[in-house]
């Protein structure tokens, strides 16, 4: 089956937002006298915002809602990527050359809100025919459903898609998917070695991702 349709993850592919995301919610989690435990920047990559948001205020902090922590988290967020958005290299460059060769989407554990302000701010919002916030589906990653849902919105067979991820998380959901896997990896984030071996191909940056890359490894 040809390739219909490349996919997107956003937090670590075109946006080194892990060490935001760590930052913020490290930051909140103690001003509340809250516990930062070893394993939970790892386990709370992938989550959707419902998850994160329940993660936090149930085994993280006491006194607060998931709704009040998912509402001043990512209000900080906003506010930290209109500060500085942290654009990993050859992110905008490879939105549009991909877009030149195949309909985009892009599945995301980041929120609406966030994935708007991101797309908008890179100035390729109007690349992406379609969009999917984990916090729209019922799991989140390593769950299949946000890449399900974004094949869906596109009309085109999820086996028809390559997807372009970087956590193991990410890896994992694209693959359950049926979808043919890039992975760009975050040395500061490292996939585990069962997740990356899901990877058809393993790219050293964006500048080498190409649709003739593509059409190679989809085969």
């Amino acid at each position: 089956m040809p390739v219909q349709a490349v996919v997107f993850d956003l937090d670590g592919v075109l946006i080194d937002s892990e060490p935001v995301w760590e930052d913020v919610r490290r930051g909140y989690v103690a001003e509340r006298g809250g516990r930062w435990l070893p394993d939970t920047q790892e386990r709370l990559m992938g989550m959707s915002t419902v998850e994160w948001a329940a993660y936090i205020a149930t085994d993280l902090v006491d006194g607060v809602t998931a709704e009040e922590v998912a509402y001043q988290v990512i209000d900080r967020m906003s506010v930290k990527y209109e500060e500085n958005l942290p654009v990993l290299p050859g992110a905008v460059d490879v939105v549009r050359r991909m877009a030149e060769y195949r309909p985009l989407g892009l599945s995301s554990s980041s929120p609406r809100a966030l994935i708007e302000l991101v797309l908008a701010q890179l100035g390729v919002d109007a690349l992406f025919r379609a969009t999917v916030s984990t916090e729209e589906v019922d799991s989140g990653k390593p769950a299949p459903d946000g890449y399900l849902t974004v094949a869906a919105q596109l009309e085109v067979p999820s086996r028809a898609c390559v997807a372009v991820e970087d956590s193991s998380n990410g890896l994992r959901s694209a693959h359950a998917a049926g979808m043919t896997v890039i992975a760009v990896p975050r040395a500061a984030h490292p996939p585990a070695s069962d997740a990356l071996d899901l990877a058809a191909h393993v790219a050293a940056g964006l500048d080498e991702i190409t649709p003739e890359l593509v059409e190679v490894v989809h085969r």
